[in-house]
């Protein structure tokens, strides 16, 4: 039985040793991953995250304050510029639009019965004039009394004075005419602002009022947005925005349809940094907008900075640090081995290097087991 229990002892020892061989020696020694290098090309971009904006939203109001009779258009809705969005109670100014009509006619009837009466004075001053200098004539003759004359005389100083008068009337209903066609058209343009048209083709983000509504006078309507000012306003860190320029292209994911990709392109980089977040606001357009688009929806761009052409890459995991070195390991002649190489680049998990050959087989190493060591054998 002593013997028997040895055995038990001896084999459980040999049993326990070869585990902790098998799992502290053999295994880090053969579950490198192993990866190749490729060659091609790197785009470098830059991660942002913002909502969707436009340059410019158009907040449609009246500059009237009235009841909303009607609103012909929703939220969602595409218009044409022109297109009539509302209607507002004008109350009596379509009554006082007809009067002040009605005015000008008036004035344009005292400027006839003016001028027919300006005629007939003037016909009256003729003939007036014809008498005074025949009996002027006559009385230098003898032939005519100094009382005719002087009838003659003040006959022609009434009909001029009457012609004054009248011509004082033309030059009033003149003016009056003047007043009365301003007055008009100040009530039609007061009466046309209670009619509400599209300034612009576009698309309508919000409906601010209802109808039996009063509204303030700068109370907005609504909001339209021209499709061609939408972008994304994407806020970069400032440490790695120094590198995006205008007309940079973009990648665009709306967090409505995230595994969608839109195409963009930067369109504008705003000058003034914000001073808490310090970050940068960077505008970046579609080219080809998506339908429905949701102002204020939350949005991520990644926008290229750099191309390089034809280097070589490899993994991001791959890439270590050693003596404060940037590099890889390989694998030559079952062997590991450190190489030194300068980073060129790093974007989406991908590093393009130089100072590696392109086919060499790169080991990753698994930082929970054993660490590489230069020279260790590996299988």
């Amino acid at each position: 039985m002593k013997s028997l229990s040895k055995y038990i002892i001896l084999l459980a020892i040999i049993a326990g040793a070869g585990t902790v061989f098998y799992n502290k020696v053999y295994i880090p020694k053969t579950t490198y991953e192993r990866s190749s290098a490729t060659v091609g090309d790197l785009s470098v971009q830059v991660f942002g995250i913002g909502n969707l904006g436009a340059k410019n939203i158009y907040a449609v109001s009246a500059g009237v304050s009235a009841k909303v009779l009607d609103m012909l258009h929703d939220e969602g809705e595409w218009i044409k510029k022109g297109d009539l969005l509302t209607t507002l109670d004008s109350v009596d100014l379509p009554i006082q639009l007809n009067e002040s009509k009605i005015g000008v006619d008036k004035a344009y009837s005292e400027l006839m019965a003016s001028q027919k009466e300006l005629a007939s004075l003037q016909a009256q001053k003729n003939l007036a004039f014809v008498t005074y200098t025949r009996y002027k004539k006559l009385k230098k003759q003898s032939f005519a009394s100094q009382s005719e004359y002087d009838k003659a005389k003040a006959d022609l100083k009434v009909i001029e004075a009457q012609t004054e008068v009248t011509e004082a009337h033309i030059n009033s209903a003149k003016m009056e005419i003047t007043r009365a066609k301003e007055a008009v058209k100040a009530l039609q343009e007061r009466l046309s602002r209670y009619k509400v048209y599209a300034p612009v083709d576009g698309y309508i983000v919000a409906k601010k009022a209802e109808v039996s509504q009063t509204l303030l006078a700068n109370q907005t309507l609504f909001e339209i947005v021209n499709p061609q000012d939408v972008w994304v306003k994407a806020y970069i860190d400032e440490k790695i925005s120094g590198d995006v320029k205008l007309g940079s292209s973009a990648t665009i994911h709306l967090r409505s349809n995230s595994v969608k990709e839109y195409k963009g392109i930067v369109k504008r980089v705003v000058a003034q940094s914000d001073a808490i977040t310090q970050e940068r606001e960077v505008d970046v357009a579609f080219e080809n907008l998506p339908l429905p688009f949701f102002i204020n929806e939350q949005a991520e761009v990644n926008i290229d900075t750099k191309e390089y052409k034809n280097v070589v890459k490899i993994k991001a995991d791959a890439l270590v640090y050693k003596d404060q070195k940037s590099g890889v390991w390989i694998m030559k002649n079952s062997k590991a081995h450190f190489v030194i190489v300068k980073v060129l680049a790093i974007s989406n998990g991908v590093v393009a290097v130089d100072g590696l050959d392109k086919n060499s087989e790169i080991l990753i190493a698994n930082i929970k087991k054993k660490t590489l060591k230069e020279g260790m054998e590996v299988h």
